[in-house]
């Protein structure tokens, strides 16, 4: 065969790299991880240029004051900034849920507002700010301690309101045991043997005594009321025994023998009285006159109406006129059925054993007439005292 020629040897590929190529290959994958890096940190660096930029996104949260429920949205995170943000005051006595941590989307901030609430207590009254809910909670605030009998108005489980009054009325109880004693009682018994308005005591009576045991309930120091608990007789009383007399006297029959005498005198039961008597007129005829003309032949303005014989002036239960040698004039007589009666008047008519009545009425005079069989003690110048 012959040789190639040199012209198709000038126009034959060569595969191999030119040295060029070969190191342009070696310094990208040199600085590869440098790129790489550079491009990682410009990213970071825009995103925080574009977070400084845009403000943080807004959040929905709910704001509760005093019952009312109302939702805002605010780009803040905290909630005194909220608070501010939306232009709410809350009091040093006010109440928040939330004081600190961060707000979420959500989130809820309740207020309760205090109150305005009146304590009495223990003699004092005060104002109380406060946001509890209950009356109880109030008290307890307060450090007020309660007693088992204590009255709280209105009661610990009644809501609050502004301007209530709340009234603690401390309640105790003592209970007392008192002695007393207890009166006798006074028995009478008749007895024959004993005269007649006497008495004798016969057995004496003692007293006796009572115990009471008794509740009695304080309300802020004061007594309200009081309760008889128990009653125990710890000496009983021992009765009086007394004897009352019912023997009559003995009642001397006194004949009239034309003067009184001392030592005829006897003491006889009068109207209840015991009285002495000179002596006892029996079988007396007693009529009745008045001071008018049909008794006396004078009317009233004539001279000396109504004028006894002694002088005395005429009296309804007192006057009687009477024979004066059988009755002194100003002596005291006892009429049976009549009464005591005094002798201060004479008359015509009147002899021996008879009296005249004196009346103030001419018409019961009249009517009175004439009656027989009476019995008089004349007793004497002194009329016999209630005693």
């Amino acid at each position: 065969m012959g040789d190639i020629p040199e012209a198709f040897g000038q126009e034959t590929h060569d595969p191999r790299p030119t040295g060029k190529l070969i190191a342009l290959l070696r310094w990208k994958h040199e600085h590869l991880r440098i790129v790489i890096l550079g491009a990682i940190l410009s990213f970071a660096i825009i995103i925080m240029f574009v977070s400084l930029l845009n403000p943080v996104a807004a959040k929905n949260i709910s704001i509760v004051d005093n019952g009312m429920t109302s939702v805002i949205q605010t780009r803040t995170s905290d909630v005194q900034s909220v608070l501010e943000e939306q232009q709410i005051r809350v009091g040093p006595y006010d109440r928040l849920s939330l004081t600190t941590g961060e707000l979420v989307e959500g989130s809820t901030i309740v207020i309760d507002r205090a109150k305005s609430v009146t304590v009495k207590a223990d003699g004092k009254e005060a104002v109380k700010y406060t946001a509890a809910d209950t009356v109880g909670q109030v008290i307890k605030e307060l450090n007020l301690s309660l007693g088992s009998e204590d009255r709280i108005s209105p009661s610990q489980n009644t809501p609050l309101t502004e301007g209530m009054k709340v009234v603690i009325t401390r309640v105790r109880t003592e209970v007392d045991e008192t002695s007393h004693a207890v009166a006798f009682e006074v028995v009478e018994q008749k007895n024959a043997d004993l005269a007649e308005g006497k008495k004798k005591v016969v057995k004496t009576g003692q007293e006796g005594q009572v115990v009471l045991r008794t509740a009695k309930v304080y309300e802020d120091g004061k007594l309200v009321s009081e309760k008889l608990l128990e009653k125990t007789v710890s000496k009983p009383a021992v009765q009086q025994v007394v004897a009352i007399g019912t023997k009559k006297p003995e009642v001397k029959t006194l004949t009239y023998n034309g003067k009184p005498s001392a030592s005829e005198a006897s003491t006889v039961k009068l109207n209840g009285r015991s009285v002495k008597v000179k002596r006892m007129l029996s079988n007396v005829t007693l009529t009745a006159y008045s001071a008018g003309f049909a008794s006396t032949g004078k009317s009233k303005g004539d001279e000396g109406f109504g004028v006894t014989s002694s002088g005395a002036i005429v009296q309804e239960g007192r006057t009687i006129a009477v024979d004066p040698r059988v009755i002194p004039i100003g002596w005291w007589v006892y009429i049976e059925g009549i009464g005591f009666r005094r002798a201060e008047d004479t008359g015509s008519a009147v002899k021996g054993k008879k009296i005249d009545v004196y009346y103030d009425s001419e018409k019961h005079a009249d009517r009175f007439g004439m009656k027989k069989g009476y019995t008089v003690y004349v007793i004497g110048p002194v009329k016999p005292s209630s005693n």
